[in-house]
């Protein structure tokens, strides 16, 4: 799975250069200064509020292996599970980021 999001992921991303590369005699500086700070906050909050949501969620599930070590099992397929939709959206935020640099709508 991670290797087909990488391939996936590199793909949208040469996808992405090359079509700034070929149009890039029509794009406004200032509109796009403003998409990459616009992107770059928008990844940065995503970050942020993802290793904000992970530590919670780490610090809970230590918690409750701490109180009663026999379920650690469970509670670590749990917390693993909870990680990756964490992670999810950090990537919908990167990809939405990548939308932004390379299709750019508002230039």
């Amino acid at each position: 799975m991670r290797k087909f999001l990488m391939t996936a992921l590199n793909t949208a991303a040469l996808l992405g250069m090359a079509s700034m590369a070929f149009a890039a005699d029509k794009l406004d500086p200032a509109a796009l200064g403003f998409t990459c700070l616009a992107a770059a906050i928008g990844i940065g909050i995503a970050a942020c509020g993802c290793g904000i949501g992970m530590g919670l969620g780490l610090k809970g599930a230590c918690e409750g292996v701490a109180r009663n070590p026999e379920v650690s099992g469970k509670i670590t397929g749990t917390m693993i599970l909870a990680f990756a939709f964490i992670e999810s959206l950090a990537i919908y935020a990167l990809v939405i980021s990548f939308i932004l640099l390379y299709a750019n709508p508002y230039a």
